[in-house]
């Protein structure tokens, strides 16, 4: 079957309004869970295939946060559903008004190959949720998820309401061209230009979910085991290969050397004297994203790590030090375990330093003084992040997750996913009992009442 076909087939289901209630649409998301439940182990070893993630790992980063997410909107599909009626203003008397939630129609997800489950399935659990029908395009970095993927979801959904197109990058150009009526994106800000300029054409909304050098700050203040540990554990997850994960580190001078013995001693616990040789530590995803990442290490100092292995893939966890912004490694995403880092003696050096790359999606501050704290969160702009941890701002489904500028656009997670994937229908409803004059021209008392509502202070 030919791609258009089968978006045509989608857009047929769609229009044939089948996907509109909420008992079909809680149905699909109970067979969305039974997938999960029935596929789990194969899941684990397709992670373990492509990236040499642990089965641990995979839990907490992948299955455990989908399971989280699929629980919320089960639970509350019928409350999201449900119209949301607001206020009328006075020069309205008689009517009523709601916002009615619409599905977009036939939406299209673009997955990545660094979370392949988490981030390509979490955002299906909205668009389900929301009564969309769905095509969804895995990574080809990652073909054993990918191949997965596809026969899960063959296996538990019409081809008509959810199915999965496999192939390179040719075959996402291919999908780029069709009318959908939605397209959710994660990936590169490269290619989220290319994917926003194919939207245009057919004026698509798009979410973009893409990246950036996301700064971790230590203050002088901060408790420095605890940083130490909740750094270590939020750069090297998955080998670093983590949208949010933190990019590079300022660390006040005056706890620098302090705080590296510490950072040097969680690592050790974590991954053991030497990753290369865990079994469970993560393999970067190709030769030409390590190749890439391998090519930094000649920046600066590394002062801890700093190794390779050439045929696994393998990085180990790397800080490097004296580090300037004009440091290949400090011109974009590093997306691997590689740490630059770089000290401050004040925290307006920090957002000068940090308005000198675009947007970040994260950002991560530690310190004790609430009055810092508070300061860093209002004079830097930043998709979201952490106080005193890192990455756990991403697994609450309470919490609109999404960058800014060209860390990304739109959001998602709990009921912002049901939002994301839902159009915001107005509807006034007007009574036929009476009909006030006053809103029809040719009446000077009409004119001195509208005057007198609509310039009234609330």
């Amino acid at each position: 079957m030919s791609i258009h076909e089968l978006v045509s087939r989608q857009k047929n289901m769609y229009q044939g309004s089948k996907t509109l209630t909420y008992t079909f649409r809680k149905h699909q998301l109970e067979k969305l869970r039974k997938m999960f439940e029935r596929y789990e182990k194969d899941m684990y070893r397709a992670l373990k295939q492509d990236l040499n993630k642990s089965e641990y790992e995979s839990f907490v980063t992948e299955l455990g946060f989908l399971y989280t997410e699929l629980s919320e909107a089960m639970k509350n599909l019928g409350d999201w559903m449900r119209p949301q009626k607001v206020k009328t203003p006075l020069s309205h008397k008689g009517s009523k008004s709601f916002i009615y939630k619409e599905p977009y129609g036939v939406i299209l997800i673009i997955g990545p190959w660094n979370y392949p489950l988490h981030l390509t399935l979490a955002p299906l659990i909205g668009a389900i949720a929301a009564g969309n029908c769905v095509v969804i395009k895995p990574s080809e970095h990652t073909p054993t998820v990918s191949s997965l993927l596809a026969k899960m979801i063959t296996e538990t959904f019409d081809a008509n309401f959810v199915t999965v197109v496999e192939g390179e990058k040719e075959v996402s150009e291919e999908l780029l061209d069709e009318p959908f009526d939605y397209i959710f994106f994660t990936g590169s800000e490269k290619v989220g230009k290319i994917v926003m300029e194919k939207a245009s054409k057919h004026l698509t909304p798009v979410t973009l979910e893409l990246g950036g050098k996301s700064p971790c700050i230590v203050d002088w203040d901060a408790k420095l085991d605890l940083a130490a540990r909740r750094v270590a554990w939020g750069k090297f997850t998955n080998a670093g290969q983590t949208c949010v994960a933190p990019d590079y580190l300022y660390v006040h001078e005056d706890v620098k050397d302090l705080f590296m013995e510490k950072f040097k001693q969680a690592v050790e616990k974590l991954y053991g004297q030497n990753s290369l040789h865990n079994p469970h530590y993560t393999k970067i995803v190709s030769k030409r994203h390590f190749d890439r990442l391998k090519s930094y290490l000649s920046n600066g100092k590394a002062i801890m790590g700093g190794k390779v292995d050439e045929d696994q893939h393998l990085i180990q966890p790397t800080v490097l030090d004296q580090i300037s912004w004009d440091d290949e490694v400090m011109q974009e995403e590093i997306f691997g375990p590689i740490l630059p880092l770089i000290t401050f003696k004040k925290l307006s050096e920090v957002k000068e330093g940090i308005r000198n790359s675009p947007k970040p999606l994260a950002l991560y501050y530690f310190s004790e003084n609430s009055h810092n704290q508070e300061w860093m969160i209002k004079n830097v702009s930043y998709g979201g992040g952490c106080i005193n941890d890192t990455l756990l701002h991403l697994a609450n489904p309470y919490l609109p997750f999404g960058g800014v500028g060209s860390s990304g656009m739109g959001s998602y997670h709990g009921k912002t996913s049901f939002d994301t994937f839902s159009h915001q229908k107005s509807v006034l409803k007007q009574t036929t009992a009476f009909d006030l004059a006053f809103r029809y021209p040719g009446s000077k008392l009409g004119l001195r009442l509208l005057k007198k509502m609509m310039k009234k202070s609330r």
